[in-house]
């Protein structure tokens, strides 16, 4: 296994159960990919290095099946999942509960409530065909049908069944995790798919910080007698050890770096010309007394979208997907420790954020997403007592995996969506037999879930058989 993220150790796991043995070989110092933690700023303030909210890996089936408490994970909720306040005080409210959430959208309660209730109470069913590849015969077609058929539309189309600004900014800020024009069809998959996960299980952190979840991933599969090597980056094939299995947890541009003229022709130009996202601009905050919101709700939130109207996380998206740094980027706010308080020092408290900005950027986007703090919580630069910046560039040397500060591993086109890296009813194979792609490229795609390594792993182990 050529990289230790959750997609890697998730494979590596799936592998030694079914007794292979396994070689994890990681470049960093320390597997988890972007599931890593830390201390940044304060000593003991406790901060995720990138992924940080996990609607989709609480629920996802695999890390169900490993029983991972035993290791020392377990899941934090907080009272409000997430908040998207507006100029002048309101705000959309998402709560776990769907009529909760729909009775303070007013007039748009029994839309949200007719949208999201019947998928969300069939989620694990749902999940069983979103978690997997979307080409071949689902296995709940009836089910995936009626699920499927709004998440085709442009997330700006979508957004018009809304009258009210709260609804509307509530879902632009969740369909912005895409990092996607909103105009463009089937944005509104991923808001659907998380709107939906969270209406099930809520938007959890892991209690310790996300990097818990990796490192009980890579204690079971210690305990399975798989090895994990540190440190050991693979830059051709010669560095590739005998296998009768290789499996990447790589973006795919470096997997035809790795793999040279060993890869098919075709397969090596669809890996290079593999497109990437926007970029994310990360700033961590140590924050005495935590936000000023002017929403009180905000302040019970785990996670808070700072991105205005609809219309204007609609502007900043197509900006961003277009080169151009807007003035006022959306920017996504964890505050994780309040639901795992363990997080803070006293009364000083880590914040998280970061912010859509063009792949590459190479400018400085503190001071815009500190305004954008300021807007909705004035007074919020008087009670930081200390702040860590990554960069777009500083992104990508954190975790290659992120080209030009890409978080998602890939452009989420609909390409990418339907095929994964490459246009292939088999997304994981690289055409090499016996290798395998098992990144956040290919489906389901980002998130510490691990479903897209869990995937790769049972097409291996057919190939093993």
């Amino acid at each position: 296994m050529v990289g230790g993220g959750p997609n890697g150790l998730a494979a590596a796991v799936a592998l030694a159960r079914a007794g292979v043995q396994v070689t994890v070989l990681e470049a960093a110092d320390e597997v988890g990919g972007g599931a890593r933690s830390g201390e940044a700023i304060v000593p003991g303030l406790l901060h995720d290095n990138c992924s940080a909210i996990h609607p989709m890996a609480v629920g996802s089936s695999f890390l169900a099946s490993l029983d991972l408490s035993r290791y020392g994970l377990s899941w934090r909720l907080p009272e409000i999942d997430c908040v998207h306040p507006l100029d002048g005080g309101q705000a959309g409210v998402l709560h776990r509960s769907v009529d909760e959430t729909a009775a303070g959208l007013g007039a748009d309660g029994a839309r949200w409530r007719a949208l999201f209730k019947w998928p969300s109470a069939r989620f694990d069913q749902l999940a069983e065909d979103i978690m997997r590849p979307l080409v071949g015969i689902p296995r709940h077609p009836l089910a995936m049908a009626r699920f499927g058929a709004p998440t085709v539309l442009p997330a700006s189309v979508f957004a018009r069944l809304f009258r009210t600004e709260r609804a509307r900014a509530l879902w632009g800020g969740v369909a912005a995790h895409a990092f996607r024009p909103l105009h463009l069809p089937m944005t509104s998959a991923i808001g659907v798919g998380i709107v939906t996960a969270g209406h099930r299980y809520g938007w959890p952190v892991a209690a310790g910080g996300s990097g818990t979840i990796t490192s009980a991933l890579a204690a079971l599969l210690v305990d399975l007698g798989g090895k994990i090597e540190t440190g050991v980056r693979v830059t051709g094939p010669a560095e590739l050890p005998p296998a009768d299995v290789t499996m990447f947890d790589l973006a795919p541009g470096a997997v035809a770096d790795i793999l040279g003229s060993r890869l098919p022709a075709r397969a090596a130009r669809a890996y290079r010309r593999y497109r990437h996202g926007p970029g994310a601009f990360k700033v961590d905050f140590a924050v005495s007394g935590g936000v000023p919101w002017t929403n009180p709700e905000a302040r019970r939130a785990g996670t808070v979208h700072l991105g205005g109207p609809f219309e204007e996380i609609a502007a900043t998206e197509r900006d961003v997907c277009a080169g151009r740094m807007p003035e006022r980027p959306f920017v996504l706010v964890g505050q994780q420790y309040l639901a795992d308080p363990g997080r803070s020092v006293g009364d000083v408290h880590p914040v998280w954020s970061y912010a859509h900005v063009p792949n590459g950027y190479t400018g400085d986007a503190t001071e815009a997403i500190i305004a954008q703090f300021e807007r909705f919580a004035p007074g919020f630069r008087e009670r930081v007592v200390g702040m860590a910046v990554r960069s777009v560039t500083e992104m990508a040397v954190y975790n290659p995996n992120y080209v030009g500060g890409d978080i998602l591993t890939g452009a989420n086109d609909i390409r990418k969506l339907v095929f994964g890296p490459r246009v292939s009813l088999s997304p994981y194979e690289v055409g090499v037999p016996g290798m395998y792609i098992c990144s956040a490229a290919t489906p389901p795609g980002p998130g510490a879930h691990g479903m897209c390594g869990a995937n790769a792993a049972e097409l291996a182990l057919r190939h093993l058989r």
